[in-house]
């Protein structure tokens, strides 16, 4: 069943937390992220949502690494209830997508939680400062509507920041799998 995401406030500031590679090294989520503009996305093996998406996400990612928006993939779901979302899977997504950025384990879901992520793929782009500027959708386009994968929401958002304008007001809400909480870690 398709979740949407919930309205996290534009404006929020970037998190704190931390990050597991799939060696099981914490990386600091500040360390990542660096100076600019950062995108946040909560990815999934295992959904139709992200595989829909994962190619053309890759192609716009790389464009957008390109011109200096650091991008960080981050799998949240319980990966003992959804071994496909551990390390092993994420590798072979990352490869079969052709992903070029971190891709990593958020295994507390303490990240998830704190941003208000709630689905998978859910995009949380910051500005400069860095405050949220966009949380969202790829673009209009779910698994099986025809729609044409072109990352339209993610592009115009992106090109807002990196020109130092508001990111578009109507933002499409993300779609895809709820995210696979650990029992007893849902957000209230």
């Amino acid at each position: 069943m398709a979740t949407t995401s919930d309205a996290t406030p534009l404006g929020s500031p970037f998190p704190d937390g931390r990050l597991f590679d799939a060696d099981g090294a914490a990386l600091d989520i500040d360390d990542l992220a660096g100076d600019g503009p950062v995108l946040l996305a909560f990815l999934s093996n295992h959904c139709p949502y992200v595989r829909h998406i994962e190619q053309a996400f890759g192609e716009v990612t790389a464009e957008l690494a390109e011109r200096g928006i650091t991008v960080i993939g981050i799998s949240s779901n319980d990966a003992t209830s959804h071994p496909q979302d551990g390390p092993e899977g994420m590798a072979a997504q990352a490869e079969r997508a052709g992903w070029s950025f971190p891709y990593l384990r958020d295994p507390d879901q303490a990240l998830a939680r704190s941003v208000g992520a709630v689905c998978t793929p859910d995009l949380f782009l910051y500005d400069r400062e860095p405050r949220l500027a966009y949380r969202g959708a790829f673009d209009g386009s779910p698994p099986g509507n025809d729609v044409p994968l072109t990352g339209e929401d993610l592009r115009a958002a992106a090109d807002a920041v990196l020109e130092g304008r508001p990111a578009p007001e109507e933002q499409r809400p993300a779609m895809g799998c709820g995210i696979k909480w650990s029992p007893g870690s849902e957000p209230a």
